[in-house]
């Protein structure tokens, strides 16, 4: 088969060519932005769930739904480190400028640009990663008192008047949520219920790990009642099975059934693990149908090709106590466990545990299911560490 034209596209954020399984959740948003342009209450969307099924791919389809809908949207991945202010504030300025060529909106875009220089100075001493053009002075007493969750608030509520006034709505594509700051969760979920109590056409839509739900509702107790929070798992065979035969199909090419059923078997149905079999597949076999014989071949490169890229990029981020850690979990099985077993394991007492434990949370390489469980946040991760770290040794290491 050319490798030249294959269809598959394994990669962190990469569009499939066939994006399955996710058109209820795509309508759901679709509706949701429709709603609050009209002025009808709609909840924002925040997506949960383990690594490698979809979601930044998912949230940036829904953001393009949401500007061929007529909407203006933002697209912002909030990486460990970097404070959401100096996130937001580029974002919102882009926003705002487009605004201010809706006549019907200019003035109140220029009035959100004011706030926005205000935004920027008050808190730029607290958040010095903050750095936004300033097209407009600021406006005393706007946005401007240094307390991110008072001024947050107010500048949001400034881009939803705008948004308002041009007769529109500002969506705020959010990816990687788990890794904000508390604090500054807490002034973005005040913010938005701001919004909504003033029935504002500005909305959230985001993504993160499956402790987001935690985190929110840790962040703010109404957060329940703000948000819906779908979780995206991997996909039903059907759907998995459609994700690996339509690109192909598209292409003039075919897999034999019983090759279908061993990818979808070996990868779980999980998106990203799709596209690499879907990949390797195509490009070991030397015509259509692609086989049994040439998955089994494939599923060798697939495996080398995760543990290279998708599994060692993380692996690599953990101290050594780090690794050990995953390793007894993966001693134990695919999970989840309980934090009892793990030290056990380690021969530790739970409690000496718990930093670590903690560290490997805030890293979003675990997350606790339920409380004293632990599970890993990547699938087949503890495949992957039984090979990087075989035998015995690394109990003694």
């Amino acid at each position: 088969m050319d490798p030249v034209t294959n269809p598959y596209s394994p990669g962190a954020g990469s569009p499939p060519p066939e994006l399955a399984g996710r058109d209820k959740l795509r309508e759901q948003v679709r509706i949701s932005i429709a709603r609050i342009r009209l002025g009808n209450p709609a909840k924002s969307v925040l997506m949960v769930g383990l690594r490698g099924v979809g979601k930044t791919v998912l949230l940036e389809r829904m953001r393009l739904d949401a500007d061929q809908s007529g909407a203006y949207t933002l697209r912002i991945e909030a990486p460990e480190n970097r404070s959401l202010p100096s996130l937001l504030a580029p974002q919102l300025r882009q926003v705002l400028l487009r605004l201010s060529r809706v006549h019907a909106a200019k003035d109140l875009a220029q009035r959100g640009l004011r706030a926005l220089a205000g935004f920027a100075k008050a808190l730029k001493v607290k958040y010095n990663d903050i750095e936004v053009g300033l097209d407009l002075d600021p406006e005393p007493g706007l946005a401007d008192n240094g307390v991110l969750e008072t001024d947050l608030m107010a500048l949001l509520e400034e881009v939803g008047l705008t948004a308002l006034g041009a007769q529109t709505a500002v969506v705020l594509f959010l990816d990687e949520l788990q890794y904000l700051e508390k604090g500054q969760f807490a002034a973005l979920i005040s913010a938005l219920h701001r919004c909504a109590q003033s029935k504002l056409p500005l909305t959230v839509v985001g993504a993160g790990l499956p402790q987001l739900r935690g985190l929110a509702g840790n962040a703010k107790s109404y957060a329940e009642r703000l948000f819906d929070y779908p979780e995206i798992g991997p996909l039903a065979p059907p759907e998995a099975e459609l994700a690996i035969v339509k690109p192909a199909k598209d292409r003039g090419a075919e897999f034999a059934p019983e090759a279908v059923a061993e990818i979808v078997a070996a990868t779980r149905g999980y998106p990203y693990f799709l596209q690499e079999w879907g990949k390797h597949s195509w490009d070991v076999a030397m015509q259509s149908p692609i086989a049994l014989a040439d998955v089994a071949t494939a599923s060798v490169e697939a495996i080398a090709a995760l543990d290279e890229g998708f599994f060692r990029v993380r692996f690599d981020r953990l101290t050594p106590a780090g690794k050990k850690y995953l390793r007894a979990m993966a001693e134990l099985g695919p999970g989840p466990h309980r934090s009892g077993n793990i030290a056990q394991t380690l021969n530790k007492t739970v409690n000496s545990l718990g930093p670590l434990r903690q560290s490997l949370i805030t890293k979003g390489m675990i997350w606790s299911p339920s409380h004293g469980d632990t599970a890993f946040t990547v699938p087949l991760f503890d495949e992957f560490m039984k090979r990087i770290m075989p035998g015995l040794e690394w109990r003694t290491e």
